[in-house]
């Protein structure tokens, strides 16, 4: 994050803003509309709205990434394409124990909780009970990696695998504690888990840097992600006990009345997350059993690279798939999933297209002249990069529907076919046989998932059909137009001409087609973020609610918006005076 980064209120309302102006362009439909986020009558408000949480989320992954995408170039550059490799093995195998060590935990604790969300001294006592699990598990996984560090590095033929693993160990701990971040994105209250983001994320990026930089190689950048992640695990630890207070922390290891119920669903929760962790691994598994290290590193750094472009379905599915879960309180927000359903079709058909057409380009900035075999790896990959936009979306509201147990024959044959194709097309034509592969059965896993929601919700996704064939055609169009123009290293002003070209194209296909209108665009750029110069103090003044679904400054028992001061009245007045109008907007049946 750069050293002049905004407070948490100025992020708080560009987040509002961003939000609304999706929903009012169309993209987002009904996540930020009106009445889709109001608390019934009567009932307590906690939290924060849908959009102000996926704006947190975004901006807790784009932190994040950030950190991320500084690390995996100064690596693959500084480690080469072996000791990345090594680095990157070391990674996957730990990835495997992560579940394992979280046990499911993390979710169901997670799922409940959104069950109760406004009961405090029930979510205490949720958590605790979680914690409890939570605390036991990570350890004895931890320590079993550690002790059989040696052996599994043997086994690999790669004795300079046991100390990365060993330090891959200690961090498991610590990531496995993060997993409870959940619990923040269940309460509706995303802006501790851009705490927790940043915190981690800047500490794991120092101390890998100096370690590598002293000498210590890949060891030491194993160790640098050690230390982020206990630091990071620690700061989860103290904002989960400042949201649910002091009867959440554990203070004995006995465990209490819920844990039954988590542990049950959570031994679901790690069958399905368990398979899809390995889904996840295998490719790097196999690659490096079959191939070499080099031959890791040129698959797995352009499929980290690939992580940043799901961010966009990570941060809806933190805001909407809570409020999906059967809350006593108010129904499954199902307006909220289909307008987050559309968002990201959009969004990812467009992204997914500069993958497809620029891959070279990409490869070539990122990581160099070394990894131009991972340019064919990335293009290949372009159907998974398109699923996972809704992916996590509906993966994550089978979850909080308390329909885990019917993913699991899905994580499973997603597994399978990704094993079956790497070990036909790994030995005969390369890493591509691994993002063939991915491809295959992440083609299985999401829409699965979605035919889940759809049967759960009774959901009408004639809609979402439409939409889905018109954003496919216009992701046709700007990759076609990117591929006439080219992107070469060498002529930037070709570059800048296919991106211009490319967009364009995008959006008048979704013009011709009817999926977007020109009064949607308009409201689109009418009302993006932009910063205010001139602001009123919140302690002086009040925040009245700019929009009709903005609930900033309302009572919190009543949602009523509380009178303003005698002594304030004029200077709201003149706030209001310099306010732009904004046109009303609503939201229709389809969620635009």
């Amino acid at each position: 994050m750069p050293e002049d980064a905004h407070s948490a209120e100025d992020a708080q309302r560009a987040g509002s803003e961003a939000s609304d102006a999706v929903a009012r362009g169309g993209a987002a439909g009904s996540v930020a509309g009106p009445g889709v986020d109001a608390p019934p009558d009567g009932a307590q408000r906690d939290g924060d709205t849908i959009g102000v949480n996926a704006a947190y989320s975004l901006l807790a992954q784009i932190a994040g990434a950030l950190f991320s995408f500084v690390l995996t170039v100064f690596l693959a550059r500084r480690l080469g394409t072996h000791g990345f490799g090594v680095y990157s093995l070391a990674l996957g195998i730990g990835a495997l124990l992560l579940f394992p060590s979280d046990l499911g935990v993390s979710t169901a604790t997670a799922r409940f909780i959104a069950e109760r969300r406004g009961e405090r001294t029930a979510i205490a006592s949720l958590l605790a009970d979680g914690l409890r699990l939570k605390l036991a598990a990570s350890v004895v996984m931890s320590v079993l990696l550690f002790v059989l560090a040696a052996p599994i590095a043997s086994a690999y033929g790669l004795h300079s695998l046991t100390w990365p693993l060993r330090a891959v160990a200690i961090a498991l701990f610590g990531q496995s504690v993060m997993q409870m971040v959940k619990v923040f994105a269940a309460l509706a209250r995303l802006r501790l888990q851009l705490t927790t983001a940043i915190v981690e994320s800047a500490v794991e990026t120092a101390a890998t840097i100096a370690l590598v930089i002293a000498g210590a190689g890949v060891t030491g950048a194993a160790f640098g992600r050690a230390i982020g992640f206990v630091v990071g695990g620690a700061m989860t630890l103290v904002l989960l006990a400042r949201v649910g207070g002091r009867r959440s922390v554990p203070r004995s290891l006995r465990f209490g009345r819920h844990t039954r119920r988590i542990a049950t669903y959570g031994g679901v929760i790690l069958a399905t997350d368990g398979a899809f962790t390995l889904f996840n691994q295998i490719d790097v598994l196999i690659i490096g059993g079959y191939l070499s290290a080099t031959a890791v590193g040129i698959f797995s750094a352009p499929l980290r690279l690939t992580g940043v472009l799901g961010y966009p379905g990570n941060a809806l599915s933190s805001a909407v798939s809570p409020r999906l879960a059967r809350n006593s309180r108010e129904g499954p927000n199902v307006a909220a999933f289909l307008g987050a359903m559309r968002t990201l079709l959009i969004l990812q058909a467009a992204t997914t297209a500069f993958v497809v057409g620029w891959a070279p380009l990409i490869v070539r900035i990122v990581l160099g002249t070394r990894y131009h075999e991972s340019a064919e790896v990335l293009q290949v990959l372009a159907p998974f990069v398109f699923l996972l936009g809704f992916g996590p979306l509906v993966s994550g509201t089978v979850n909080y529907l308390g329909e885990a147990r019917r993913r699991v024959p899905i994580a499973f044959a997603t597994t399978g076919v990704n094993i079956v194709i790497d070990f036909i097309l790994v030995p005969r034509i390369g890493v591509v046989g691994g993002s063939i592969g991915t491809d295959v059965a992440y083609g299985l896993y999401a829409p699965a998932h979605l035919i889940i929601c759809q049967r759960a919700l009774h959901l009408d996704l004639r809609t979402t059909a439409r939409t889905l064939v018109r954003t496919l055609a216009a992701g046709g169009a700007t990759t076609g137009v990117l591929l006439l123009i080219g992107a070469p290293f060498s002529q930037p002003w070709r570059v800048v001409l296919g991106a211009i070209a490319g967009l364009v194209a995008f959006v008048l296909v979704l013009l011709v087609s009817g999926e977007t209108t020109r009064d949607e665009i308009a409201a689109l750029l009418e009302h993006a973020p932009r910063w205010r110069a001139r602001r009123i103090p919140r302690a002086t003044v009040p925040a009245l609610p700019a929009r009709p679904f903005d609930h900033e400054g309302r009572d919190a028992a009543t949602d009523a918006v509380p009178p303003l001061a005698p002594d304030a009245d004029e200077a709201r007045a003149a706030a209001d005076a310099d306010a732009p109008s904004r046109p009303e907007s609503g939201v229709d049946r389809e969620g635009r």
